[in-house]
């Protein structure tokens, strides 16, 4: 049996009807027929994902005791085991045309997936994911939340986010210290924001840097146009905006560069 190993945040699910019930909520959204599981672990997903017919499964795990496991006990997926580090690979090449995200994400790297996700948005109309509980409330928190934050804006700019259930320690091995979320993210309709998406990661992601200060003082190290210091915006803190107030003020300081 394969240990969990703590350096790579494993925690491995137990619950058969949890793991059916992640699986369950891929809803095929935009048709797609591929499904990437990150980290499978042992492969307590994977079981209900190739016992569907709509689904192309692949697996991308780094452990290589996971692997060899996943390899003896899952025979019908030779050649889509793949054992290379999700956040070092490129998925556009892994994977051809749209495919789903699926996983028990570790803890400890689950803001690094959803940012390589990102950079692949259009390729991914689909993700169902289980993660720290507190980070599934951040995603899905609304502006002037507390929890909301830069992940908050830039996954909700481009997915429709629901929280679906919440799952408890007892049913992992070993146990975490926290509770757990799942989450489900399906891609909207933007195709574009209407302004220039690396300066709009950039304002969002310096905005919340210093969440507690007025973006007035947050956003001093981007060095602002003198002609925009004056908006009634920077009076306010990052929290305060939705995604469409970044992309407005994401336009304003373009055109004032320019």
């Amino acid at each position: 049996m394969v240990k969990p190993k703590k350096h790579l945040g494993q925690h491995f699910l137990k619950d058969q009807n949890i793991a059916s019930k992640i699986v369950q909520a891929l809803t095929l959204h935009c048709s797609y027929q591929q499904v990437l599981e990150v980290g499978p672990g042992t492969g307590v997903l994977t079981q209900f994902l190739i016992g569907d017919d709509r689904f192309q499964t692949s697996l991308i795990e780094l452990d290589h005791e996971s692997v060899r496991y996943l390899q003896k006990h899952y025979p019908k997926l030779k050649g889509n085991i793949h054992h290379l580090d999700f956040l070092n690979t490129d998925l556009a090449l892994l994977m051809t045309g749209p495919f789903a995200v699926i996983g028990n994400f570790p803890y400890n790297i689950s803001s690094q997936i959803f940012f390589k996700i990102l950079d692949i948005k259009n390729q991914v109309p689909e993700i169902v994911c289980m993660l720290q509980k507190e980070v599934a409330d951040r995603l899905n928190s609304p502006p002037g939340s507390k929890a909301y934050g830069i992940l908050s804006v830039l996954l909700q700019a481009y997915y429709d986010i629901e929280y679906l259930f919440t799952v408890e320690p007892g049913v992992f091995h070993p146990p975490p210290k926290v509770r757990s979320g799942v989450i489900r993210l399906r891609r909207n309709t933007t195709t574009e924001l209407g302004c220039e998406e690396r300066l709009f990661r950039r304002l969002v992601k310096q905005s919340f840097q210093t969440r507690r200060k007025t973006l007035r003082n947050a956003l001093k190290p981007l060095n602002l146009p003198q002609t925009i210091r004056g908006l009634s915006v920077l009076d306010k803190r990052a929290e305060q905006l939705s995604v469409d107030d970044f992309v407005a003020l994401t336009n304003k300081i373009e055109e004032a560069w320019q």
